[in-house]
This record gives C-alpha cells, sequence and structure tokens, in this order.
C-alpha cells in the first residue's frame, strides 16, 4: 500500500496488472495522474499509448523510449509522445508520479 502520505491514500487505488505495485488514482478531466509504488524489481513490456509524463520521487528506473535507453533516478522526470514504443525495468523501492493524456488509462479497483 502507498504509504507516501494520508492526502494520496485518499484517493482509490488503480487497476495495474504488474505484480507488487500499489498505486493511487487521481482523476482530472481527460487527464490521470497515477501515484505507483514498487515492492519488486520489475519489467514492463514494449507498448504504446497517449502521451504520458512522469517525475521519479524515489528509486530508479531504465526506460527505453523509441530504442533509447535512458537511466533515471530521483528528480528526473521523462516524456513519451502518443503511440511512442517504451518498456522498462524498474528496480525495487521505485515511486513516481504519472499524468497519462487519457481519461480511462486506468479503472479503479
Amino acid at each position: 500500500m502507498i504509504n507516501t502520505n494520508k492526502l494520496i491514500s485518499k484517493f482509490p487505488e488503480a487497476q495495474i496488472p504488474l505484480e507488487g505495485v500499489s498505486s493511487r488514482l487521481i482523476q482530472a478531466g481527460e487527464q490521470q495522474f497515477i501515484f505507483m509504488e514498487f515492492e519488486n524489481d520489475t519489467e514492463v513490456a514494449p507498448h504504446s499509448h497517449n502521451a504520458q509524463w512522469g517525475v521519479v520521487l524515489d528509486g530508479e528506473m531504465e526506460i527505453t523510449i523509441s530504442g533509447e535507453i535512458h537511466k533515471l533516478k530521483k528528480g528526473d522526470s521523462y516524456f513519451i509522445k502518443k503511440d511512442e514504443i517504451h518498456s522498462a525495468k524498474i528496480k525495487a523501492g521505485y515511486k513516481d508520479l504519472t499524468l497519462f493524456d487519457q481519461a480511462d488509462r486506468y479503472k479503479e479497483k
């Protein structure tokens, strides 16, 4: 469960199909903010969707966007254009805040 603070824990959990991920969903009109926290090392297979912006709150992630590898740590941010193929290797302890330019990217649990 996300323990970032009581304010965030008031939001509903999101249905994210990854093992060991805790999340909170903030619906913002035609977009969604997701707070995510990873208990385990996780690999996310190549995929695409609408645009995505994220900021690393803690931990480390290696993200591949259109074949280019980026190593991110606390304080770094990234942007993925609509339909751009991307994948990730996320280390246990990673936390981020991600904005999806899509109202229905994730559903509430």
